[in-house]
């Protein structure tokens, strides 16, 4: 199987920066795409950036301009660096990975797997 390891959330004030790491393990043939999700109190789960293995990059509206992902030089890591960061910020932040597996004697494609999240908090 493969496993997300999230590292990097804490206390920040608003204005500030954080900057999020995410390793994936595991037996892994090729990663598809890495993202970051966020999940608010009593709100859904909600997309904030994802990026690539051709190095595509797609951001929610509300972080565009203030999150920049990228991708390590290992391609099993993908970070998350957040500048300016907004009390609205606050949030379980969720590495996701898509990817291709080793199981069973056989590929599978196009796996989904997740992290168990880190706390970003920013205080007003």
């Amino acid at each position: 199987q493969v496993q997300l390891v999230e590292t990097g959330g804490g206390l920040v004030q608003a204005g500030g920066s954080l900057r999020l790491s995410c390793a994936a393990s595991g037996s892994i043939l090729s990663i598809n795409a890495m993202g970051w999700y966020r999940q608010a109190p009593g709100k859904q789960r909600e997309l904030v950036a994802t990026v690539t293995s051709g190095g595509s990059t797609n951001y929610a509206d509300s972080v565009k301009g203030r999150f920049a992902i990228s991708r390590g030089n290992a391609n099993n890591t993908v970070y998350l660096q957040m500048n300016s960061l907004k009390p609205e910020d606050t949030a379980v932040y969720y590495c996701n990975t898509n990817a291709d597996i080793w199981r069973g004697g056989m590929r599978r494609v196009g796996l989904q797997y997740w992290g168990k999240g880190t706390l970003v908090t920013v205080s007003s």
